[in-house]
């Protein structure tokens, strides 16, 4: 027994001995891998976005206790050190490229989906690298692990090899960060912040611990990990559930970032930055559900125990024969259970992808009601599906709404917000950028999806990329060809030779639609014409007004051309307020006799349009208030100027104080004796008037751009003959002179003119009347005598006293009442 007993103990050291030298030897091994750290590859810079994108497991595995409690770097992971500052690199990221967290969930559905496009390429030629069953499905899966504050994302995407992932999550570190930022501010190559590692890198602003499991069909599953703090480790993944092929990022969340694990706040996320990423995105959602379960057999209730109790005998036994029936079917009821599914979040199709002539005008208008939330019945009155290409290649629809915000110009030039959305590689980046329209067509409603522009950039950085440029000119040619079109399809707009040809081809729903967009937006026309000085001529063509002859309808300026005399020049127009005040301006009588045209321009801002709106082909435009104004040649003009010498000479001179340039003969009068006309590039009367009332003018600024003025005489009117012959018998006859001013006066009125002293023209009213009526001039109002204000303080002491008696009689009717 005891030489058994020896020789046992003997085996057991040797074992012993050989497990001490095995473990010394894995220590030493280990102890020299640690001093040699391996080095990762040397990264190409401008490595390019997103070789290979990141996904998502349907069943988040199970984690390894130790990573998920500690949130370490495993130890049998192979380790590699950032060669850049990690606090300058997350610096970068947070301060520099996201002004806000939630972009986090856009990136890795846009790797994801960069990842599932690669891999279908790949099938085009090769379909064997799809595999079998569910890796054939190219979606995108998010998951909830609300217990562990865990997030998943995964796709079916290409996947990455260890290399890939050494290389595709470590390249903003490996370009070097100090690089990196001076690139960023100097614009030198902007497309370096679009690279895949900007954007993965975004997780850490939720997440302090990241992993990212990747199968690719070349390699095995690898897991990647890293807490951002200057290292990261890439280990072959054993423990979890084999991925077959694709990418699934699993982010621990920050305790500040629990907001991520709602499921309401992710589907809002994908709804606004992911609506039309080309493959399916779901999530694994909760959904409340009426199940029938087995009841109780204790439970009855009390209603039923009552009834059996109070019944009779034949009821009795009749309940008892049925409750002996129903005894032998089970009991169930129903409860409320919470089960899991596949939810799809993002059912709306990205038409602009599609052929335009493929689309249908109900597809259109769904998609509008979609993109703007307008949920009522009104159709767009237009829409532009387009594809750019060239230099910048990028598709668009853009939208007319079918009436204007009631705010749209208010604070126009203070508040600008654009409503056209941007999308790159159908990724939403910002509805705020004002570099793509300009704020004239800040109206339209739409959106661009380009596939050149950086993707993983801020709003403000990407305002100032040059392709924007060459985006904004394209979409405001299709905008106005888009406005133009609505004209030309609706029979109202159609010329008279033209007007059956477009009524046979058009359907009734188009008649009437440009008055109605003029009605809406034809200001916004108007101040892109003030704006827009590259785009004038197209924006002129798109003006609508009424006119002499327009017989109450709108009218375009190649409408008015086509019915222009023969011999005239210039296009006729005046300002006013409204459009029956203008129709009996003194300015229209002989132009109205002449069979002239004029245009009707009645709100405040035509004063401005018509600054900058000088010629229309090669036609120039004509105020009729102002001077300049040519009606042909007449050949009695030299001798009414000569026999009315004397009476302008005169009246300029009693006019001296009244800012009067001149008094001449005037060619635009038929029925009224004088109006008083500005100078050609002054402002009229109807600029002067809104000028004044502007709440912050200023009276000794607007006094350089008031005009001179110019009293232009009907020389053939009685009232002018009259005071010419007047002048002639006793020009310093002061009866004469104060008719002069009346008139002038009154002309300044009928003109448009607002009086600077309404008093001394008031005075000169009442002192005509006066000698209408054969009232002497000296006649004084009479005196007024100062007796109401005795009789006013006989009537207040007689009802002092009358309210004493009344007072007294009350309070004696009191006490007898007690």
């Amino acid at each position: 027994m005891r030489k058994w007993t020896f020789r046992s103990a003997l085996v057991l050291l040797c074992i012993l001995s050989l497990i001490s030298e095995q473990g010394q030897h894995i220590h030493a091994k280990a102890e020299s891998d640690s001093q040699n750290p391996v080095n990762p590859p040397k990264v190409e810079e401008k490595l390019g976005a997103v070789p290979n994108g990141l996904s998502t497991d349907s069943d988040v595995a199970k984690r390894e206790a130790e990573s998920i409690s500690k949130r370490s770097l495993r130890s049998d992971a192979q380790k590699f050190e950032f060669q850049a500052e990690v606090s300058r690199l997350m610096d970068i990221i947070i301060n520099s490229l996201y002004s806000n967290k939630d972009i986090f969930l856009r990136e890795l559905i846009s790797n994801a989906s960069d990842a599932i496009d690669k891999i279908r390429f790949l099938a085009l030629t090769d379909k064997e690298v799809l595999g079998e069953g569910d890796n054939t499905k190219l979606d995108i899966q998010i998951k909830l692990d609300k217990q562990n504050k865990i997030l998943s994302i995964r796709d079916r995407g290409i996947g990455m090899t260890k290399e890939d992932l050494i290389k595709n999550l470590g390249t903003i570190a490996k370009s070097g960060t100090s690089a990196f930022v001076e690139k960023m501010q100097t614009s030198g190559d902007l497309n370096l912040i679009g690279q895949f590692g900007v954007g993965f890198y975004s997780v850490y602003l939720v997440a302090d611990y990241v992993e990212v499991i990747s199968k690719h069909n070349d390699d095995k599953q690898h897991v990647w990990e890293s807490k951002a703090d200057g290292a990261f480790a890439i280990s072959e993944d054993t423990w979890n559930e084999p991925l077959g092929r694709g990418t699934e990022i699993r982010l621990h969340l920050r305790d500040e970032a629990g907001e991520y694990l709602e499921e309401s706040k992710l589907k809002d996320l994908v709804k606004k930055y992911s609506e039309f990423i080309n493959f399916p995105i779901y999530l694994w959602a909760s959904k409340e559900v009426d199940v029938e379960v087995p009841a109780d057999g204790d439970e009855s209730s009390d209603e039923e125990e009552k009834s059996a109790e109070s019944s009779s005998g034949e009821e009795e036994e009749s309940e008892k024969g049925e409750d002996e029936d129903t005894e032998d079917k089970p009991k169930t009821k129903k409860v409320k259970e919470t089960t899991y599914e596949w939810e799809l979040l993002n059912d709306v199709k990205a038409i602009w992808l599609r052929n335009p002539k493929e689309v249908t005008d109900e597809e259109y208008t769904k998609f509008y009601h979609s993109l703007t939330k307008d949920f009522s019945d009104d159709k767009p009155l237009a829409w532009s599906h387009f594809t750019a290409e060239g230099d910048v290649e990028f598709k668009a629809v853009l939208f007319v709404p079918p009436k204007a915000p009631d705010d749209l110009y208010e604070s126009y030039h203070d508040a600008y917000k654009s409503n056209l959305k941007l999308y790159v590689r159908r990724v939403f980046i910002s509805d705020e950028f004002n570099e793509l329209l300009p704020k004239y067509l800040n109206f339209l409603r739409g959106l661009v999806d380009s596939d050149t522009l950086p993707l993983n950039v801020s709003r403000e950085m990407l305002q100032q990329h040059s392709s924007l440029k060459t985006i904004k000119k394209k979409l405001i040619r299709k905008a106005l060809d888009m406005i133009r079109r609505i004209a030309d399809e609706d029979p109202d707009e159609a010329k008279d030779k033209d007007k059956k040809d477009v009524e046979n081809s058009s359907d009734d729903e188009k008649k009437g639609q440009y008055a109605k967009f003029w009605n809406q937006f034809g200001k916004s026309i108007k101040l892109g014409i003030i704006e827009d000085a590259t785009n004038r001529n197209r924006l002129a063509k798109l003006l609508r007004f009424e006119s002499t002859k327009s017989e109450g309808k709108l009218t375009s300026l190649d409408q008015y051309i086509s019915r222009m005399k023969s011999g005239q020049k210039d296009i006729f127009y005046i300002t006013g307020v409204n459009k029956e005040l203008l129709e009996k301006s003194p300015f229209l009588e002989r132009l109205k006799k002449k069979g002239y045209e004029v245009i009707f321009f009645t709100n405040p801002i035509d004063e401005y349009l018509m600054q900058y709106l000088m010629e229309y082909e090669d036609k120039k435009f004509q105020n009729v208030s102002k001077e300049g104004l040519k009606l042909g040649k007449d050949s009695k003009d030299k001798e009414l100027k000569e026999s009315f010498k004397e009476l302008t000479k005169w009246w300029k001179g009693v006019l001296a104080s009244e800012n009067v340039e001149d008094v001449k003969i005037s060619n635009r009068l038929d029925d009224t004796p004088c109006v008083v006309v500005t100078s050609k590039y002054g402002w009229s009367a109807n600029m002067e008037r809104i000028m004044q009332s502007q709440s912050l003018s200023d009276a000794s600024k607007q006094a350089y751009m008031r005009a001179k003025r110019v009293l232009e005489i009907n020389a053939r009117h009685p009232i002018i003959k009259e005071l010419r012959e007047r002048v002639v018998k006793d020009p310093e006859d002061e009866s004469v002179k104060q008719t002069a001013q009346l008139i002038y006066q009154t002309a300044l009125l009928d003109s448009g003119f607002i009086l600077q002293d309404p008093k001394d023209f008031a005075s000169r009213i009442y002192s005509s009347v006066k000698s209408s009526l054969n009232i002497s001039p000296d006649a004084n109002v009479e005196e007024e005598v100062d007796v109401e204000e005795t009789e006013s303080k006989t009537e207040t002491k007689e009802t002092a006293d009358t309210s004493k008696n009344d007072a007294d009689t009350g309070t004696s009717a009191v006490k007898d009442e007690l």
